[in-house]
């Protein structure tokens, strides 16, 4: 391997010597990251970038999707992780904590959630933390939150060796940094995340920055959640996109081996070529899928709508609980009641004749403690689980 990407030096764990690897700062040399062949999938990702934007700026009404969007990143980057929680099992426990008790898989779930969702208060707030080493703590901090990395240092950099893949370190698939090299190698990470503007595009200087922070490995636990919570919040802050409209996990789950792979070939290889095409494609396809997602929901609700508008009995709690949907997919007849401020005969009400009209289908078969959920709205964000490998 050459010094252009890393070196290997020796390192004692449990008293076995293992190789571990210490990448050079960033960025690489520029022929590794604008090749010919990135320079075009760059071209293609702006645009689908651009088409992205311009998509949402034409829908009246950007909470038809973000609730959802934002909902999907948390527990496919978590199912990359092993988390078995679903979307179906987040939506009906922040509907009715009381029927569907939270696991520990949910919890986790839930964390990601109120990371991305600090993380981007933090940068949108002049006197918030920016992107630093000490917001990269706050974040896990709050990912590891009363779960069982919990007893791992949540919000603290390691101060012991740790290993990926492999029982013990001597069959380990890849040793991070030892401790004493991990945070000069954080120090320099956090440079390049305060550089200017460099010749770099944004969407690059992302894909570096997510292998690079990967293969430090800073925390015993939650490493590639954290990994990919930084993305979410560089495409928002430099490629002023929203970043509750487009995310990568759904791309890497479905090509997760290919994932692991590309992260290996540049510590291997210093493959930042395909890397970065890989990263690249992803934006380009997550992009497609999300234009493609927002149309078909924003038909669906408008379809749903007008039906609603045509009921002979149509009441206007109604018209008014329709609108909440996409931020309540899931919902009981006592959140209808809360969410509406009625009593609970109206909300009940309002509930039948959504389930008349089949937009509302009960989902728990039960007299008491029903709760329903937005069928059509539902079966589109789940449209896109058949194409996960295994």
């Amino acid at each position: 391997m050459g010094k252009e990407t890393g070196v290997y030096i020796r390192s004692t764990v449990a008293g076995e010597e293992v190789q571990a690897f210490v990448p050079q700062p960033l960025p690489p040399r520029a022929k590794m990251l604008l090749s010919e062949g990135v320079k075009k999938l760059l071209v293609e990702a702006e645009r689908n970038l651009a088409q992205l934007r311009i998509a949402f700026e034409l829908v009246p009404n950007i909470s038809l999707f973000a609730y959802a969007f934002v909902r999907k990143e948390a527990v496919y980057s978590s199912q990359i992780e092993g988390i078995q929680a679903t979307l179906s099992d987040l939506l009906n426990f922040e509907a009715a904590p009381e029927e569907f008790q939270a696991n520990r898989d949910v919890i986790e779930v839930c964390n990601y959630l109120d990371a991305l969702e600090y993380g981007k208060k933090q940068l949108l707030d002049p006197k918030g933390l920016p992107f630093s080493l000490r917001l990269i703590r706050e974040l896990h901090k709050r990912l590891m939150r009363g779960v069982q990395g919990s007893m791992k240092a949540p919000g603290e950099f390691r101060t012991t060796q740790n290993w990926i893949g492999g029982i013990r370190p001597g069959k380990a698939h890849f040793v991070p940094p030892p401790p004493n090299e991990m945070m000069s190698c954080l120090v320099e990470l956090e440079k390049f995340l305060h550089q200017p503007k460099t010749n770099i595009p944004d969407l690059v200087r992302t894909a570096c920055i997510h292998v690079q922070f990967e293969t430090i490995h800073p925390f015993l636990d939650g490493n590639g959640r954290v990994g990919r919570l930084l993305i979410a919040l560089l495409l928002e802050a430099w490629c002023q996109l929203d970043a509750r409209l487009l995310y990568l996990s759904l791309f890497f789950k479905q090509h997760r081996q290919e994932y692991y792979r590309q992260l290996d070939a540049v510590r291997q290889n210093g493959d930042w070529e395909g890397w970065t095409e890989f990263f690249l494609e992803g934006v380009c396809q997550t992009a497609r899928e999300a234009v493609l997602a927002a149309q078909n929901i924003f038909r669906l609700f408008e379809t749903d709508r007008k039906r609603l508008l045509r009921h002979g009995s149509t009441v206007i709690v109604a018209l008014r609980l329709l609108e909440e949907l996409p931020n309540h997919p899931v919902l009981t007849i006592s959140s209808v009641t809360k969410l509406l401020k009625t009593t609970k005969p109206t909300a009940g009400k309002a509930v039948d004749i959504l389930c008349e009209l089949k937009i509302l289908e009960e989902r728990t078969g039960g007299k008491r403690n029903r709760v329903f959920g937005y069928r059509g709205y539902l079966d589109a964000l789940r449209a896109d689980e058949a194409a996960i490998e295994p």
